[in-house]
């Protein structure tokens, strides 16, 4: 079992920046493939960003791309996702993401473990 916890997420104006992290505890992530995703109020949850175990491939939603950059540094089983230029439609809980499997995805179904999400909410 892996268990994610999320965290860095917060209150910003619109053009700021934000750094979420997800570290992972219970076994080591460095063969998983990782994702974050988010949910808006009254919206279903979207694919935001995604990151092969390796680090080496990575894909991002068309609206976040340019703007977001999704790492990973697997001694620290952790996982990130840089985030600038924020607009108030980024606003929306975030959410991490692991997958069975090296290659990352743009699926939510193809997901096994999923953390509690953290807030993010960009003001105009």
């Amino acid at each position: 079992q892996v268990q994610l916890v999320e965290s860095g997420g917060g209150l910003v104006q619109a053009g700021g920046s934000l750094r979420l992290s997800c570290t992972a505890s219970g076994r080591t992530i460095s063969m998983n493939a990782m994702g974050w995703f988010r949910q808006a109020p009254g919206k279903e949850r979207e694919f935001v960003s995604t990151i092969s175990s390796t680090g080496g491939s990575t894909a991002y939603a068309d609206s976040v791309k340019g703007r977001f950059t999704i790492s990973r540094d697997n001694a620290k089983n952790t996982v990130y996702l840089q985030m600038s230029s924020l607009k108030p439609e980024d606003t929306a809980v975030y959410y991490c993401t692991a997958k069975l499997g090296g290659r990352g995805s743009t699926q939510r179904r193809e997901y096994d473990y999923w953390g509690q999400g953290t807030q993010v909410t960009v003001s105009s």
